[in-house]
């Protein structure tokens, strides 16, 4: 009897032992197949957190008015989470709280700030203003919304690289932004001294059809100095800014034109000829020569999701002379009857690449409509 009561109690305790190891197993299983959704909830719970624990660390310093002196201008050289460096007319830079009026706040916007009397926990003074932007560059981002990078842009330089290869999708990707933000645009292509003769003229075949219909291109190496003249002879006047993805060699390029600011070079991966991100707050630089140059921290993917159709069209100026002359109103450009931009295309007025690289962007977009997870607003 007794013997009979200890088998049933093994046994049930063996069978309670499995259930626990199932249900354990499960919950692992469970925290390693976590959805998008859930996935989003956490980033956001995360970010919630973190922006209330900002905010009561930015309440604690806040400046009286009389702690503070006269309004004076300045520039954004870098921005942080609740602080920016701003610099003064004299090149001083200081670091400033941000007034709780003010919506977004990004590199190269020019503003009315004040300065302390006395630091007060490493911060010198309060931004109080942003003056009215010339322009903006942003991108799309699928947590935080339509995400500003820059304003009051003179020119964006597209560095691109022969590593892997030199990918013409991503050139017309930012090109397609710079013509929406009627930005000039430099396409720039490092690291030619790895080509080969073929390899090189093959490069300068695909950047004539750039040429053609009037972007300035360049061909470069950080590592030979070959054209870095001319690169650098771009930045005599105005504000450029550097993009591009990671890997490209954008860090290489601001240590050979600001040798003392020694910008973090990162390591390529053997695997896929991209580069770990070094970059991790844009940041503006002032040249010998009089100019300005922001760095941005690379972007892998700069997507487009923001855009329409007609805006992603508008991004392509050898088609604006045909627009509007097809023989539909709302014609797809595919294999539409009388599509004046396939007439174009067929008579080498718009060149075939191109004309592909526009409807993969179309294909894209439909592609990303169901995903879309952000809004326009800052």
């Amino acid at each position: 009897m007794v013997l009979s009561y200890v088998n049933c109690f093994v046994a049930i305790l063996a069978e309670n032992l499995i259930k626990n190891d199932r249900t354990f197993k499960d919950k692992s299983l469970s925290k390693r197949k976590l959805t998008q959704n859930q996935k989003r909830r956490i980033r956001s719970n995360n970010e919630k957190t973190l922006h209330r624990h900002q905010r009561r660390e930015k309440k604690e310093i806040d400046w009286q008015d009389d702690m503070l002196g006269e309004s004076q201008d300045g520039i954004v050289v870098t921005r942080y989470s609740v602080h920016a460096d701003v610099e003064d007319a004299a090149g001083e830079i200081f670091r400033c709280n941000l007034r709780r009026t003010l919506s977004s706040l990004v590199v190269g916007d020019r503003v009315i700030w004040r300065k302390g009397n006395a630091q007060l926990q490493g911060v010198s003074g309060v931004i109080e203003a942003i003056k009215p932007r010339q322009n903006e560059i942003a991108r799309p981002d699928y947590y935080d919304g339509l995400k500003v990078i820059a304003a009051n842009i003179d020119r964006i330089i597209i560095v691109s690289s022969v590593l892997p290869t030199l990918s013409l999708n991503i050139i017309d990707r930012y090109l397609v932004i710079c013509e929406n933000a009627q930005i000039p645009a430099v396409i720039v292509v490092n690291k030619v001294d790895l080509l080969s003769d073929q390899e090189r003229a093959e490069v300068e075949a695909q950047l004539r059809i750039y040429q053609q219909i009037g972007y300035q291109t360049l061909m470069i190496s950080a590592l030979s100095g070959e054209n870095m003249e001319r690169l650098t002879a771009l930045f005599d006047e105005g504000t450029s800014i550097f993009v591009g993805q990671s890997g490209v060699g954008k860090s290489s390029l601001i240590n050979h034109i600001l040798p003392e600011v020694n910008a973090q070079v990162g390591d390529i991966s053997e695997n896929s000829g991209l580069g770990q991100h070094t970059t991790t707050s844009s940041r503006l630089y002032h040249l010998r020569q009089g100019g300005q140059l922001i760095d941005s921290p690379g972007i892998r993917e700069f997507g487009l999701w923001h855009l329409d159709q007609e805006q992603i069209t508008r991004g392509y100026r050898e088609f604006q002379y045909f627009l509007g002359t097809c023989k539909f109103r709302d014609c797809k450009h595919l294999n539409d009857p009388g599509c004046a931009l396939r007439e174009a295309m067929e008579q080498g007025k718009i060149h075939s690449v191109r004309f592909a690289n526009y409807h993969r962007l179309i294909a894209s977009l439909e592609e990303t409509k169901s995903q879309r997870h952000f809004s326009s607003e800052n």
